[in-house]
């Protein structure tokens, strides 16, 4: 999780005011505190687009924008959004950390996160505001990853977010996609989930995972494989 900024954030803004003019100090402090309230949306500038699915129902899958911000030695926090629209409509939050950080969790936390390697290497996580370059570096910082995720707004088409939060989950393995989805993403995006389904698994150098959806909430997650030892599986 240790990766570099790939985006710049924006300048402080600077305000012309002189000893005379009081009007123009009391604006520019406004405006300095001002900035000192967003700091915490100021760090969320990491853009990156995946699909959820419902951990007690796969079947419902949300293609959902995530902007992210690094607040901690192998850690992330991302607002996630329905869209990348101006009045896109905020679906929850994710947290995400290092494969190190979740093997240290007790074993009842463990059942809320998700790992993230399916959705690397099948091409269902995307960063369409990085060059391609970046992006591949940045997913495979995030292959190994794990995330909890709760949509507050479980189903974006209503008109004020109904019932209770919904624990997220990620899908595993072939199969498991809506096809109809996938294919709204890559439209929306301009990209093709299998090139780059084919391009990552080539240059990452591992087996597309085939992990089957969890049987009930309690079921904790694997990075891998179905059964045994949960290890990856070298390209052939």
């Amino acid at each position: 999780m240790n990766r570099r900024e790939l985006f710049g954030t924006v300048g402080a803004l600077g305000a012309a005011a002189t000893l005379g003019n009081t009007s123009a100090l009391v604006a520019d402090h406004g405006k300095t505190a001002g900035r000192k309230m967003m700091a915490p949306l100021d760090n969320h500038h990491l853009h990156f687009c995946g699909i959820h699915c419902a951990k007690k129902d796969p079947r419902i899958q949300i293609i959902t924008q995530h902007y992210c911000g690094l607040i901690g030695e192998g850690m992330h926090q991302c607002l996630l959004y329905d869209s990348v629209g101006k009045n896109g409509r905020l679906l929850g939050v994710e947290y995400i950390i290092s494969d190190e950080m979740y093997r240290k969790l007790p074993e009842v936390e463990k059942r809320y996160w998700h790992p993230h390697t399916y959705e690397v290497l099948g091409g269902g996580l995307i960063a369409p505001t990085m060059s391609s370059a970046d992006e591949m570096e940045f997913m495979k910082g995030l292959l190994t990853t794990w995330g909890k995720t709760w949509h507050t707004w479980p189903d974006p088409t209503t008109p004020v977010p109904m019932g209770e939060p919904l624990l997220m989950w990620s899908l595993g393995g072939d199969g498991q996609a809506d096809p109809k989805v996938i294919a709204a993403r890559d439209e929306e995006f301009g990209v093709s989930t299998a090139d780059i389904r084919k391009k990552r698994v080539e240059a990452i150098g591992y087996e597309v995972p085939a992990v089957p959806p969890p049987k009930d909430l309690d079921a904790i997650g694997r990075q891998w494989t179905a059964n045994g030892e949960d290890k990856p599986t070298r390209k052939k």
